[in-house]
């Protein structure tokens, strides 16, 4: 798989991510595309991961305000695409991407039920669990 990241609303990339996002969130779960499709910003990494049969799984990443820290969102496989560690190794380059930037730490929202997909990748939950877009969430932090 190839690992490709813009920060760029314009690029390839970022209309890859959307296509993922719109058919996993939008059409598989029902989220309001109110509620997925929001703005970001040039601090926002958008990254996707392509196969031979194209874009295939994707995530961004986005600077807190505590410089310290990257928040990871939107993480999504195509459904036909699960299965084959894609999303593994797309959170595995962002990692590495985040601790050669020298951020501390890592965190998202996981949907409950991918909880243990990221407690293998060595997140630990924090916090109590929260509902977003109607489905349950937990707090999820990975100190690099």
């Amino acid at each position: 798989m190839q690992i490709k990241m813009s920060n760029q609303t314009d690029s390839t990339v970022y209309a890859d991510a959307i296509m993922i996002r719109k058919a996993v969130f939008i059409t598989e779960q029902h989220i309001d595309p109110a509620l997925e499709l929001d703005q970001v910003t040039d601090a926002t990494w958008h990254y996707v991961g392509y196969t031979t049969d194209g874009a295939v799984t994707t995530a961004r990443m986005t600077p807190e305000t505590d410089g310290q820290t990257l928040h990871i969102q939107r993480v999504a496989t195509l459904a036909d695409a699960r299965g084959h560690g894609y999303a593994r190794a797309l959170l595995t380059q962002m990692i590495a991407d985040a601790r050669q930037q020298g951020y501390q730490q890592l965190t998202l929202g996981a949907q409950v039920t991918a909880q243990g997909f990221y407690t293998a990748l060595g997140f630990q939950p924090s916090g109590e669990p929260f509902t977003e877009a109607g489905l349950p969430h937990q707090t999820m932090t990975l100190t690099l």
